[in-house]
């Protein structure tokens, strides 16, 4: 059992090592977010499974605080309206649950951030596509090469390299954090 244990945790800071070489994507990812909510805009974040989870980390940090007291910020997980969640795909498609939200809620110059391990979540592509028709900036978080993600053009990408979801999804969360420390630094 410690063998395994010990194992993994290798594997955690030998993907983390490796992922050193995106601090200029997370950084230039993180001016997107900056700029937009100096500008009065608001951040959207979506994914499935922990993904959903780490976007709902994400609002929490925005809308709550990270690691210094400041105003809060609007950052909305597309993930939580368990009626939404629910009706939408019921009457229409789990695919389009998203862009749904997007079209309800986005507005020219807010964020979307997508976060998909495998970079293949319909959903969260099809958020993006809505995104950009309502003149969104967009941000994909992935891992696995970036997937069908990785294909759209105009993102901005932080694609971990990794394959292995529990790695992948340990970065997520490091690139989450150093986002709201950016946020709670340059923020006004």
């Amino acid at each position: 059992m410690q063998d395994l244990v010990r194992a993994m945790f290798e594997e955690s800071i030998e993907t983390r090592r490796r992922s050193i070489a995106l601090a200029g994507v997370i950084a230039e990812t993180g001016r997107v977010l900056v700029d937009a909510l100096n500008a009065g805009r608001k951040i959207l974040v979506c994914g499935n499974g922990g993904s959903a989870a780490d976007a709902q980390h994400f609002a929490a940090e925005l809308v709550g605080r990270f690691e210094h007291e400041r105003r809060a910020w609007p950052c909305l997980a597309l993930t939580t309206d368990t009626s939404i969640l629910t009706a939408w795909p019921n009457d229409y498609s789990f695919e389009t649950v998203f862009a749904r939200q997007v079209s309800a809620l986005g507005q020219p110059g807010d964020v979307l951030v997508g976060i998909s391990t495998s970079g293949n979540s319909p959903n969260v592509l099809a958020a993006m596509e809505e995104a950009e028709r309502r003149r969104m900036q967009r941000i994909v978080l992935s891992g696995r090469g970036g997937g069908k993600l990785a294909a759209l053009p105009g993102l901005h990408q932080v694609i971990v390299p990794a394959d292995r979801t529990a790695m992948i999804q340990e970065v997520h969360i490091g690139v989450i954090h150093a986002w709201s420390a950016l946020i709670d630094q340059a923020c006004k």
